[in-house]
């Protein structure tokens, strides 16, 4: 079953956050994930979305191999470049 890794964020330093882009998207093909949603613009319809104005979904093959992709050694070298550029929330979902 495909999983779904999501992020919600808002980017306060964009040049930390173009090196943490440029580097995390060989990592997510060599891992077997393809983007489905990238930071594309927000219409939200009803509620409040809150201050996370980049949404991004990340689908891999199951759940655990979107867990293999974020706890990699490889992944975890780069991530402190997203966290110090982007104040968020990150989830992995089960697909249908």
């Amino acid at each position: 079953m495909a999983a779904y890794l999501v992020a919600q964020l808002k980017v306060h330093d964009r040049v930390t956050f173009e090196r943490y882009r440029e580097a995390v998207s060989p990592l997510i093909d060599r891992f077997g994930g393809r983007y489905r949603v990238r930071g594309g613009e927000l219409d939200v319809l009803e509620g409040d979305w809150g201050p996370w104005p980049r949404l991004v979904v990340i689908e891999f093959q199951s759940k655990d191999a979107a867990r293999l992709f974020y706890d990699s050694p490889e992944y975890q070298q780069i991530l402190p470049l997203r966290q110090s550029s982007a104040d968020g929330t990150v989830a992995i979902v089960e697909g249908v």
